[in-house]
This record gives structure tokens, sequence and C-alpha cells, in this order.
């Protein structure tokens, strides 16, 4: 028979655990700043919530002393007497504010876990807590402990009500007490608290005043109002100076409150200087949230404010839930929206926005269809004639919108000069997607040059008799291209070198050294496609039945038509773009036949008649 099971009690590593928490649970020192501010400012709101004839306001002090190596932070709230030091205090994981919660009486208040003193022994030798609670005023507790796993407590004068907290720093966290080191980390982590913080002393400026925009009642002048935004975003923004700024405004299923900008920084279009900073309970949870903005957003950031979101037990990151889909959601639309009315408000700052983000927003067009919407007419793509926008190309080009796969200019720049129609640089961020995104919803017709398909666009075969192509072939033919009579103007120009471009990316792909760099997957759905191209000519060389040069050398072959044709053929070489590598032209042979025809045309050297 087996034994009875036993009913036992999980015993837990005190020293272990505190050690764990206490230097795993937070990311940064600056931290415990945080957490004891914040323990301070609930302390204040819960004298307000229980004592009748509390002060309508409370304070915080903190007070840093960089010669002693302390920092003191001090307030007037509820104090603590001593079962609510034994309780709560001396307690990991109870927390005074979950009791008020569980009452219904938590508005207002920031701490959830009870976690948040564990900071302080993260960055100190010892530390000390004096206080004296409201509820009885004539009594002191003196509380002290090195490391937190044993404190002592001893009866003390009594303060005045409210606590004391003394951090004795260890010597790696001794730049806390630097005055200034602590005024930036509470105006950053705290600047949403709505009790008044002071720095050294009660007197003065608190470090928390003037209140974010969205908090300032009453109707401003609109100027006021864009200078306070403007303000505020910069103590956000870490690399660049806010263009302008966006307010948002809550919803029921996104509670969310506060303030979102766009950079004034150059950006391409994959650069991702998303920059978000989330306040829950008026404390700083995360200066990285990212990812409550679309990430077509790179050249935005914000600063939200919202009750509804969950943080974490470090209170450093936030949970994932529906909520924070939600505000993620709405934060979109916000974009969406406020973008979208930048033209009629703020026209120069819009100008600004364009100039600046011009490939961003293209990314943005293609990722968000209500932007595509906004920005489709207004964006502009790199062509050969400059940067023009899409209604412009299409203007000039009859409907068609020419797009070059290849990464420099080659045929496309000498054909399309000369016919005055401006090609779209494909390689570049996003311009073939928005181009066809745009002909799918405007009736345009996309023209890929350097493929099959796109070249057929512009040069249709043309029908010639089989000794005229056999004579073009032997005057004009080299190995590994594709002679192909066709008519297209302008007629001045007698051919057009074309390299194929899907033939090199067959070629590519198959090189042994592109198998090491593709994973096989891919490589094998590459190879899908790639096997119906044939590979028989790397390139074309469309010929102009329309160029008097070409009927001429149709219609003679003398020794003149011999050497216009090395001319013509010399011109196709040196036009071709050479940095694709799509075409093996020896430029050097080229000049040397062109210099030679141009000899043989000019007719014999005239003797000089010697003096």
């Amino acid at each position: 028979m087996s034994s009875p099971s036993e009913i036992l009690t999980t015993r837990v590593d005190l020293p272990g655990l505190m050690r764990v928490l206490g230097h795993n649970l937070y990311s940064t020192p600056s931290v415990a700043l945080r957490e004891l501010v914040q323990n301070a400012h609930d302390s204040i709101n819960r004298r307000r919530i229980e004592q009748a004839d509390a002060p309508a306001e409370g304070r915080i002090v903190v007070r840093p002393d960089p010669l002693a190596g302390t920092l003191a932070i001090e307030d007037t709230g509820a104090g603590l007497t001593r079962d609510e030091v034994v309780r709560y205090l001396a307690t990991v994981g109870a927390g005074y504010t979950g009791r008020l919660r569980a009452e219904g009486r938590g508005d207002g208040l920031i701490g959830q876990f009870g976690l948040g003193f564990l900071s302080a022994f993260f960055v100190s030798t010892r530390v000390e807590v004096h206080t004296t609670s409201y509820q009885s005023p004539d009594e002191g507790w003196l509380f002290a402990s090195a490391g937190g796993e044993r404190y002592s407590l001893e009866s003390a004068a009594p303060r005045p009500i409210g606590t004391r907290v003394l951090l004795h720093l260890s010597d790696a966290f001794r730049a806390l007490a630097d005055p200034e080191v602590c005024e930036a980390l509470l105006r950053r982590y705290c600047c949403l608290l709505r009790e008044p913080i002071h720095i050294g002393g009660p007197d003065g400026d608190a470090v928390n005043r003037p209140p974010p925009p969205w908090r300032v009642a009453g109707d401003l002048p609109a100027v006021r109002r864009t200078r306070l935004a403007l303000d505020f975003a910069r103590r956000f923004e870490r690399r660049f100076d806010p263009i302008c700024t966006m307010p948002i405004e809550p919803t029921a299923d996104a509670p969310v409150r506060g303030l979102l900008w766009v950079q004034d920084g150059g950006t391409f279009g994959t650069t991702d200087n998303r920059n978000v900073a989330v306040f829950v309970r008026g404390m700083l949870v995360s200066d990285d949230a990212r990812e409550l903005l679309p990430a077509w957003a790179g050249f935005c950031g914000g600063v939200v404010e919202s009750d509804a979101l969950v943080p974490t037990a470090s209170r450093e990151d936030l949970q994932k839930d529906a909520t924070y889909d939600a505000i993620a959601e709405h934060l979109r639309a916000t974009l969406v929206e406020q973008i979208a009315a930048l033209p009629r408000t703020a026209p120069a700052a819009w100008r600004r926005i364009l100039l600046r983000h011009n490939e961003g927003l293209i990314g943005a067009a293609l990722a968000d269809d209500r932007m595509f919407d906004l920005l489709a007419d207004q964006l502009k793509l790199p062509t050969s004639e400059g940067e023009l926008t899409v209604p412009a190309i299409a203007r000039r080009s009859k409907g068609r919108l020419h797009v070059s796969l290849g990464e420099g200019s080659g045929y496309e720049e000498v054909l399309f000069r000369a016919m005055q129609v401006p090609v779209v640089s494909g390689v570049r961020y996003g311009a073939l997607p928005f181009c066809q995104r745009h002909a799918e919803r405007n009736g345009f017709t996309v023209v890929r040059l350097g493929t099959r398909t796109g070249d057929a666009a512009l040069f249709a075969p043309a029908e010639i008799e089989a000794d005229a192509r056999a004579r073009l072939d032997a005057l004009l033919g080299r190995p590994d291209q594709q002679v192909v009579p066709t008519r297209f103007a302008p007629a001045e120009l007698p051919v057009v070198l074309v390299p194929d471009r899907e033939v090199a990316l067959k070629r590519r792909i198959e090189q042994d050294e592109a198998d090491k760099r593709i994973s096989s997957a891919i490589l094998g759905l590459a190879r899908i496609y790639t096997e119906r191209i044939t590979d028989t000519a790397s390139s074309r060389l469309y010929v102009n039945l329309d160029s008097p040069v070409i009927r001429r050398l149709l219609d003679r072959d003398g020794s003149a038509e011999q050497a216009a044709a090395r001319i013509v053929r010399a011109l196709a070489d040196l036009m071709t773009d050479r940095r694709e590598g799509l075409i093996d032209v020896d430029t050097g042979a080229a000049f040397r036949g062109l210099s030679e025809a141009l000899v043989h045309l000019m007719g014999p050297a005239i003797e000089e008649t010697p003096s």
C-alpha cells in the first residue's frame, strides 16, 4: 500500500529572495528614486482619503547630499504606526495601497505590488525610515536596515506627520546624491504627478510644474497652447526638435490622453526613431513604448497617460493586453487624423514634414490605406527629371509610370530624356510599390523597364525581311545580345542597348556564392520564378527602323555605311550604364571603333607640301 500524502508548507529562502528581487527586479538605479517618490505620493493620497481634516495639498521634498553621500525623501503623507511598519513596510509583497484598492478607495494611488521599497536596498548600504502617523501624532518610529533581510525598529521622537526615508548610498550609486542628477530624473519620471515635488527644500518652484498641456484648464490663446505643447515635447524628445504636436483625446475604448509630435530630423524610409513615454497613474512606466505607434511612424514621438494600462511588477514595462491594443489602434487613428489636418491647420509645418520625411511617408502610405488616401498625390518620387509627384509623372508620360529597376542610369536616361518623359528610380525605397498602388487606384499603367514585359511595351517588335534582319545582325550584333528591330521616338536615336535584368537575377541566384547567402527555402522559391526565364541573351539591342541612319544602313552596303554602323554600335555601348555589371562592354574598344570610323569617313589625310 502507498503511504499517505503529506501536506507541507513551502519554505522561503528570504536572503536569496531579497537578493533576487533587490538586484534583478529593476533595470537601473534611478528607479529607486522613482519608487520612493511614488510611495510618498501614495502616502499623501492615503492621508487625504482617511483623514477628514487632512491638508488640501501635500508636499514631497527630495534632499540630495553629495558630501554625505545620502538621499532623503520626505513627505507630508499619512505616516506609519508601529503595526503598519511591521505589516507593510517590512513585509515583502504587502502594501497599504492594495488594502485601499480592495476597499474601493484606491483612486489616485500608484502602487500595486508592495515591492517598490525594495529598490532602496538596491542602491544603499543602509536605509533609515523616520515616520509619524496621523493616527498617533505624538509617537515616532525609526526603522533601520542594511540589506533588507533584518531590521531594527525603535521608538523615536515624533516628527511632523509623514515619513522621511534616508538612503546611505553605496559607492556605485553616489551619483543619486547629485542635485542636478536628481532634478533631471524627477522632471522625467515624476512630471505628471499631481502633488508638488521640491528639490533641496520646500521653497521655490516644484520640479513637476507646470502640468502637462492636456491638464491645463481654460481657453488659452492658440499660440500659447502651441508653445506649451512644444516645450513639453522637448523634455521627452531625445534626438530631435519637434516640428509640431498633436493632442491625444480619450475615447470609450481607449482611455488615454497625451501628446504626439513629428520630429524635425531627416529620415530614410526604414528609419525608426519612434519615441514614446508612457505614464500610468502619473508615474513614468516606460520611456521606450515605441510599439504603441505604428511601424510606419518612425519619425514620430509621444507622451501617453492612461490609468487603464497595466504595468509589469517592476513598473518598467507594460502588459500587452486588449487595452494596450486598443490604445495602440487609437494612437494610429489619431496620427492619421491629425496629419490629415496639418495642410489646413499648419501649412508651414506640413511643408517641413514633407521635406524631411518624404520617404518615411511613402512607407506610411504603403502600410496604411488611410495614409495613402491622404498622401498619394503629395509625396514625391525620385525620377530622371528630379523629384516629382505621381500625378505630375503621369501627366508627362500620358498615364504611364515608367519605372527603372536598375541601380544606375542607363538606356532609360538617354531615351526618356530625349522624349522628356520622367523615369522613376524603382530601386529607391517604396518607389515601385507606390507606383503600383497608384496605378491600381487611378488606372495608370506601370512599365517596369529592363524586364521583357516592360520593354515590350516600349519597343514593339517590327516585322522586316529576313535579309534585312541578317544585315542588322551582321552590322550591329554581339555575342550574348539579341538584335530587335522596332520603332520608337525620337527617330534621331538609332539604337538602344537594354540589359535583361531578369536574366541577371537568374544568374546571380544560381551562383554558388548565392547558395551560401540565401537560405535553401528562400532560394528554392526564387528558383521557381527564375526557371521560367531563358537566358540565351543577357541584353537586347533595339534598332529604330524609323531612324534615317538605320534606313541608310539597310539601303546601302558601302564602306561609309560600314563605318557608320561601327559608330552606331560604339554609341550604344558608351551610352550603356556599366555600374550594374549586366552588360560586358569594352569601353576602350568602343572608343577605338568610334575614332577609326570617324577617321575613315573623313577620308585620307592631306599630305603637307614641303616648304
